[in-house]
C-alpha cells in the first residue's frame, strides 16, 4: 500500500545549518552576566541590537534594565534570574528557565565577558556593513528613482560615514587588507537605451566638436561599448590636434586605430556619427551617469563579498571597504564637476542634468553591424 507521509514527517532537523561562532559568543556573554551581573560594567558599549539572536538580545535588554542584585543574595537565590526571565518574556515568549541555566553552564570563563562582548560587536559591525552595502547596490540598480545618481551618491556617503564610525570603535592591527577573492566586474549595461545614448553622443559631438574641449570629465572607460569608447578617443584626438572634425575625418582616424578590422564597414561607421540631435553635453552626462551607477554597484558588490568572508576582521572590513569606495571617488568628482559647476559672474548657472529637459526626438540612425 502506498504510504502518504504525514506533514513534516520528512523534515530533518539535522539539515539545519550549524550556528555561527557569534552564537556561542552571545551564549557565553549572557551566561557570564547571569552568573555575575556586576560584570556588565566591564564589557564596554553593548546593546540588544548588537545580538544576532533576537532572544539573546531580549534577554540582554532585560538584564540591562534591571538593577544588579546583591552578590551574596544572588549566590543563594534565583530571584534575580526569575525577574530577568519575566522581563524578557514579553519580547521572547519562548524563553524558559532551563535555557537560562544552559547559558550559565556553557559559559567557559565568566572573566572573559569583555572578550565575548568584543566578538558580538565585531559581528554586528560586519552585518551592518553588509546591510549598508546591499542598500547601495539596490539604489544603484533601481530604475524607478527620479535622480538615480544623486540618490546613489547619498547612499555611498552614508556608507562612508558608517565606516568612519566603525574605525573609531576597532583598533587597527597589522595585516589589515582582506585576502578575500573578489568577483570580476559585471559587464556594463549594453541595452538599447544605453547604446542609443552613446551613439547620439558620438554623432552630436561630431557635429559640434568645439564643445568636446569642455567635456574632459567624460573618459573612454565610461562607455558601455568598447567601439564607442574608441570612437570617442578618435574625436577627442582630432580636437586636441586642432584638425577638422566630420564623419570622413573620424573615419580616417578610426582606420588608423584598427577600428575597421572587425567587420565594421566605412559606411556603417560614417552612419554612426552622422545623425546629431541635442547637445553633446546632454548625452555625455547620460553616459557618465550610467558609468557612475555601474561603478557604485560594483563597489557595493565588493564590500558585500568582504562581509561574507568570516575570516575578515573588523579592521580588514573597514580597510577593504574604504579602498572599494575610493574607486568611486574619481567618477563622483567628475559627475559633480559637470552637474554642479561653480556659478560665474554674468552667467546663469545651468540646470543640473537630472532636471534638464531632454533633446528633441531622434530619428533612428542606421545601426552599424559591429556596434554591439
Amino acid at each position: 500500500m502506498h504510504h502518504t507521509p504525514a506533514p513534516y514527517e520528512d523534515d530533518d532537523l539535522d539539515d539545519l545549518p550549524p550556528p555561527q561562532p557569534v552564537h556561542y559568543a552571545e551564549q557565553a556573554l549572557l551566561g557570564a552576566l547571569l552568573l555575575d551581573p556586576h560584570r556588565r560594567a566591564d564589557i564596554g558599549p553593548l546593546d540588544a541590537a548588537h545580538f544576532s539572536n533576537h532572544t539573546h538580545g531580549a534577554l540582554f535588554a532585560a538584564m540591562h534594565a534591571l538593577p544588579a542584585p546583591d552578590p551574596e543574595t544572588h549566590r543563594t537565590t534565583p530571584a534575580w534570574l526569575n525577574r530577568v526571565l519575566d522581563a524578557a518574556r514579553p519580547q521572547a515568549p519562548g524563553l524558559t528557565p532551563s535555557y537560562l541555566h544552559t547559558l550559565i553552564q556553557v559559559c567557559p570563563w565568566p572573566q572573559h565577558a569583555p572578550a565575548y562582548a568584543r566578538m558580538i560587536r565585531a559581528d554586528h559591525a560586519r552585518r551592518m556593513l553588509h546591510w549598508h552595502a546591499e542598500r547601495l547596490a539596490h539604489t544603484a540598480s533601481d530604475p524607478t528613482l527620479p535622480n538615480p545618481a544623486t540618490t546613489t551618491l547619498v547612499q555611498a556617503e552614508t556608507l562612508g560615514q558608517f565606516l568612519e564610525t566603525l574605525s573609531g570603535q576597532f583598533t587597527p592591527h597589522p595585516g589589515s587588507l582582506p585576502r578575500t577573492p573578489l568577483p570580476e566586474p559585471p559587464p556594463r549595461d549594453s541595452g538599447e537605451d544605453a547604446l542609443d545614448d552613446e551613439r547620439a553622443l558620438l554623432a552630436t559631438a561630431t557635429a559640434h566638436p568645439t564643445e568636446i574641449k569642455d567635456m574632459r570629465w567624460l573618459q573612454p572607460e565610461d562607455f558601455a561599448l568598447p567601439l564607442h569608447a574608441a570612437l570617442w578617443q578618435c574625436l577627442t584626438s582630432l580636437v586636441h590636434r586642432g584638425e577638422p572634425v566630420d564623419p570622413v575625418t573620424v573615419l580616417w582616424e578610426a582606420q588608423h586605430r584598427h577600428l575597421l578590422a572587425d567587420g565594421l564597414t566605412p559606411t556603417d561607421l560614417m552612419a554612426l556619427v552622422s545623425t546629431p540631435t541635442g547637445s553633446p553635453e546632454y548625452w555625455g552626462e547620460k553616459v557618465l551617469e550610467r558609468a557612475l551607477l555601474a561603478r557604485a554597484h560594483h563597489v557595493a558588490t565588493r564590500i558585500i563579498t568582504y562581509t561574507q568572508d568570516p575570516a575578515n576582521t573588523p579592521h580588514q572590513l573597514i580597510t577593504g571597504s574604504r579602498r572599494a569606495l575610493a574607486d568611486l571617488t574619481s567618477l563622483r568628482t567628475r559627475w559633480q564637476h559637470t552637474t554642479t559647476p561653480p556659478p560665474q559672474a554674468g552667467r546663469t548657472p545651468r540646470t543640473p542634468a537630472a532636471t534638464r529637459a531632454g533633446p528633441p526626438p531622434r530619428t533612428a540612425a542606421p545601426t552599424a553591424r559591429a556596434t554591439r
